[in-house]
């Protein structure tokens, strides 16, 4: 039976191959990727390092080039559309990087950079700051934040900004890269919290990147193990981790130290998150 608009996936990934590289150094990173996200669905993406997760959410976001396959997003291939019509669409497909500070710039204030995601080409804060303020809000941040410098806040709250900055554009999905992996457990489930709660608020689906299968299975509705670029093993999150079929998987599990690695009920530690307001 076909996909029906409303049941149709809003990501799907078909037979996807990335090769990075060029000439005799070109390596084949991502082999037959196959992925259906479903709408406001959380998926996460495991694997050890090398395994090719960063290599996909890239992909998916056209930093790196798909070899063959297709990336369909909301009905149209990102692979074969033409830039002009994928900056739209890509607006609606946010990545939140791994480092954030590396990629706040240093010399523009937190209102300035997302100012300028919401209008690349008239950055202009005064109109847009209403909207700034609440996206700061909804990730627990104050109005001071707006005229502050990304040097002054902590790993945590620079994790907190990034993921302000892909609010701001009202995006159908967020694509989180490895995004706790250099927070200290504390900080690690309070970000954490922070995106269960937005994605229960706003109805945001999630492609969540991780080595850490204890967050994964916490967060996530389905999952998908790589290993060397390839699929080993997906399926809903429940099933995959309470009996995984492929021994890759199952060496994961075992590494998996016990309990939960958080708890979505937990309130957060600052204010409740908000609907952010229309443009």
């Amino acid at each position: 039976m076909s996909d029906t608009p409303e049941s149709a996936p809003v990501l799907r990934i078909t037979g996807l191959d990335v090769d990075l590289g060029s000439g005799l150094r070109t390596a084949r990173v991502l082999t037959q990727v196959n992925l259906d996200v479903a709408r406001g669905s959380a998926v996460g993406v495991v694997g050890e390092s090398g395994s090719g997760k960063s290599t996909l959410a890239k992909t998916i976001i056209g930093l790196h080039r798909a070899t063959a396959g297709s990336i369909v997003y909301d009905g149209t291939d990102l692979t074969t559309v033409r830039r002009k019509a994928l900056q739209p669409l890509r607006r609606r497909l946010q990545y939140i990087p791994q480092d954030p500070f590396s990629s706040l710039d240093p010399r523009r204030t937190i209102g300035q950079t997302l100012a300028e995601a919401i209008d690349p080409v008239h950055a202009r804060l005064r109109r847009h700051r209403e909207r700034i303020v609440d996206a700061l809000a909804a990730v627990t941040l104050g109005e001071d934040t707006v005229d502050r410098y990304p040097h002054e806040f902590s790993g945590g709250q620079r994790q907190r900004i990034a993921i302000a900055r892909a609010l701001v554009v009202d995006p159908e999905v967020i694509i989180a890269d490895e995004i706790t992996s250099a927070l200290d457990v504390s900080t690690q489930a309070e970000v954490l919290r922070l995106l269960a709660r937005l994605r229960a608020d706003l109805g945001i689906t999630m492609l969540f990147i991780s080595h850490n299968l204890a967050v994964v299975e916490e967060l996530c509705d389905h999952v998908m193990v790589l290993l060397h670029g390839r699929v080993v093993e997906a399926g809903p999150t429940a099933e995959v981790f309470s009996d995984p079929q492929d021994p890759y998987t199952r060496t994961l599990l075992e590494s998996v130290p016990g309990g939960p690695a958080f708890d979505v009920t937990a309130p957060l530690l600052t204010a409740p998150v908000r609907t952010l307001s229309p443009r």
